[in-house]
């Protein structure tokens, strides 16, 4: 069991779900980085850039995925951001990964990125996106990811 939660022994299984209108409170998932924006990674309108943005999302995933598959994880797929807010320069951006569901050897990720701003300090979701992982074994290839923690 990981945290709280049994997975079945067959395909992949979906482990979150989502109650309508609680999005926005409060961030979903176990914090995985923090970073604050800087003025080297905005864009031409003087926000942070969409990239540096979707970079750190996709670092914090990738940690969620090597740390519950014991090992190296790499990115397969992103298969959705919505940016819902700009960052600024100077805001600490924090990024939290949900483990939504476990393949065979892949994990699916929900990662949100919120900021603390800098002048107000209030918290906001800024972007959401889902992410794909697949664990790698030492020879390079897909390698089967733990379902329960006596497999680990």
């Amino acid at each position: 069991m990981r945290d709280g939660k049994r997975f079945a022994k067959g395909g992949g299984q979906e482990l979150a779900d989502s109650k309508p209108g609680d999005q926005d409170k409060d961030p979903r998932g176990e914090l995985s980085i923090r970073v604050a924006a800087m003025p080297a990674d905005t864009n031409a309108n003087g926000d942070i850039f969409g990239g540096w943005l979707l970079s750190q999302m996709d670092i914090a995933g990738g940690i969620a995925g090597r740390t519950y598959s014991n090992g190296r994880a790499v990115t397969i797929a992103i298969e959705s951001m919505t940016f819902r807010k700009p960052v600024k320069v100077g805001d600490v951006v924090s990024c939290y990964a949900e483990l939504i569901k476990v393949g065979t050897t892949s994990m699916t990720y929900r990662v949100e990125a919120w900021a603390l701003r800098s002048d107000t300090f209030v918290r906001e979701k800024v972007t959401e996106g889902v992410f794909t992982y697949v664990a790698i074994g030492p020879d390079g290839r897909p390698r089967r990811v733990p379902r329960d923690v006596e497999e680990a």
